[in-house]
């Protein structure tokens, strides 16, 4: 698979994750991001040695869109460090089966991850395991269509749960578009899609060596999206 870079140095590298590649290795074994990467460095690079590659978030199978991966360990803690403290930003843009309640929201939920299904629900506060989940969305546009009402919005994740915009967005009645695990629109469904209308659309941060603050996009692509008429934000 020929990689999309959008920006590297010896340091860091940003690049596009096409949907239905795992982000990093899994029972499946299929090629996976990290592998990938390591791969496309190790090509264009005068050393033997297997390259340094850590990966920073992930992006769900079916997602796809903007990832960073640090090449050293300095610049993967420094990187690390702006995931956990939120000076990372990250953008998210999809399409979601219903009708939302306002144009502007933030939701604020807690989440449990069941390890045996790979499936994460909104739970109670004080439920074993629960942890804190937080995004605010923006409503971009919407369609009137035979199956009902499709939303296109904008999403900013505060936090990083585990499925945690596929389980916010169908909690609230409004699931993502081809999510055969949450939205019950398509779990009778038989096999799972490649890809889903959520993508990894923006991402900013400091850059680790020198601070200077950097903004990496992609616009969504792939037939998830094609239920719509795409515009640029």
């Amino acid at each position: 698979m020929k990689l999309e870079i959008l920006y590297e140095d010896d340091h860091m590298l940003a690049c596009v994750k096409p949907p239905g590649v795992p982000s990093q290795s899994d029972k499946s074994n299929d090629e996976d991001m990290v592998t990938i990467v390591k791969n496309y460095i190790f090509e264009n690079s005068n050393s033997n040695d297997e390259p340094y590659v850590s990966i920073l978030h992930r992006l769900d199978r079916p997602v796809g869109g903007v990832m960073i991966f640090a090449k050293t360990k300095e610049a993967a803690a420094k990187l690390s460090g702006q995931v956990k403290d939120g000076t990372m930003i990250k953008y998210y843009q999809a399409v979601l089966t219903g009708e939302l309640p306002e144009e502007f929201g933030e939701l604020t939920d807690y989440m449990v991850k069941d390890t045996k299904t790979n499936m994460s629900k909104i739970c109670k506060k004080d439920t074993e395991g629960a942890k804190k989940a937080e995004l605010t969305y923006e409503l971009l546009d919407e369609f009137e269509t035979d199956d009902g009402v499709l939303s296109y919005v904008l999403i900013e994740l505060i936090t990083g749960r585990h499925h945690q915009i596929r389980v916010q967005m169908a909690n609230l009645g409004c699931g993502v578009w081809g999510d055969t695990k949450y939205n019950p629109k398509f779990k009778k469904v038989k096999k799972g899609v490649k890809q889903i209308a959520l993508f990894s659309s923006r991402i900013e941060l400091l850059h680790p060596v020198t601070g200077e603050r950097m903004v990496f996009k992609k616009e969504p692509y792939g037939k998830a999206f094609d239920v719509i008429e795409l515009d640029e934000f």
